[in-house]
């Protein structure tokens, strides 16, 4: 376990700070307090951060009995052509909705994303619409979609405090799903899948979000924790290795939890400002580039296991558990294709981290 009053006192000599104009916020949900905030104004890609949105908006059609968690979603063309990260289903094949979001949230499918997306509105496009309508709806006044999955895509961009309002949103409207964000994995039956968010089940209090990769975004994390009845969000973008998200968004929890505030502002006071409002941030090439592999190559050791530098990132003190997301019982499981994964951001099967010697 972790001793809250030792991290505490570990924060102000331990603290990896954030790499400079890396957008991030922080935000005390039941208040709604900003309580730090970097160029959370700038507009980024949002990677598979959009999944989140796209659970917004399903968790919508449930509330308007539309759809609900048993509902069959069935695997489309369209779906089954989406790059990786994905399942690799095919057309016509089937799953429930709660698997559906199970494998979103904990190995970020694509092709899961778009059937979820036509089972509930039809079409991709269709549900497009809803996702920006219920974004504007929230005062997401800097965020625009075009798909569900967070793949590139003209016109698609968010920001740092806009993902703080969706996230706020999704804890605070829909606490009763607040559970598929904090799952360690899922097994289809066969082979087990990890969650690539290296702060479940390793960080004190972690109980989601997501994680996001795109060249042209960097490395982007959502975290949120809870401790003693407190919930504290966290968006960190542009990052560049799963394991410097996972560091950020680790220290900037922990500091959530241990420093005194003199915030004034909260997500709805907070007003625009900063360069990079214009335009979208492209690090493509920073991220995907000689450069940027020597640098995540660095973040892993000779075993290939995460080398996080947090103090707060314990080993896993148990073995990870698993619930059950596949097909629709009496359908051919297909093979996990994981190990084939055509892109560096398709990473379920995430090592356990191993944090790195601390020094002062």
């Amino acid at each position: 376990m972790i001793s809250f009053a030792a991290t505490a006192t570990a924060a102000f000599f331990f603290s990896v700070p954030l790499a400079q104009a890396n957008p991030h916020i922080l935000v005390d949900v039941q208040s709604g307090r900003v309580l730090e905030h970097e160029e959370a104004f700038r507009k980024w890609y949002p990677a598979s951060l959009t999944k989140l949105m796209t659970a917004y908006t399903v968790f919508n059609a449930i509330r308007a009995g539309e759809i609900s968690l048993e509902t069959p979603i069935v695997i489309s063309k369209q779906a089954a052509a989406q790059p990786a990260a994905k399942m690799y289903y095919k057309p016509g094949q089937k799953l429930t909705l709660d698997s559906a979001l199970k494998i979103l949230m904990i190995k970020s499918a694509n092709d899961v994303a778009v059937a979820v997306a036509e089972a509930v509105a039809g079409t991709q496009d269709a549900f497009v619409l809803r996702m920006n309508s219920d974004a504007a709806k929230l005062g997401m006044s800097d965020s625009h979609f075009v798909n569900p999955n967070g793949l590139p895509g003209r016109g698609q961009y968010t920001t740092a405090r806009d993902l703080a309002v969706l996230t706020v949103a999704l804890r605070r409207d829909f606490p009763q799903y607040a559970g598929y964000f904090a799952l360690e994995g899922f097994t289809n039956g066969k082979t087990n899948t990890a969650n690539i968010n290296l702060l479940i089940g390793r960080f004190a209090g972690a109980d989601g979000m997501k994680t996001g990769f795109i060249c042209a975004s960097g490395f982007n994390q959502i975290g949120s924790a809870t401790r003693n009845g407190r919930t504290i969000i966290s968006v960190v973008l542009g990052t560049d290795s799963l394991a410097a998200r996972a560091d950020a968004t680790a220290n900037l929890l922990q500091k959530g939890f241990t420093t005194q505030f003199p915030a004034v502002d909260t997500l709805g006071s907070l007003k625009p400002y900063g360069l990079g409002q214009d335009q979208v941030t492209d690090l493509s090439a920073d991220i995907c580039s000689a450069k940027g592999a020597k640098v995540r190559s660095e973040t892993r050791d000779e075993v290939g296991r995460m080398k996080v530098q947090s103090p707060y990132i314990q080993e896993m003190d148990h073995e990870p558990r698993y619930v059950f997301a596949g097909l629709i019982p009496g359908q051919e499981v297909q093979p996990d294709k994981m190990a084939k994964a055509e892109a560096i951001g398709d990473l379920a099967n995430v090592p356990v981290p191993l944090p790195r010697p601390t020094s002062f």
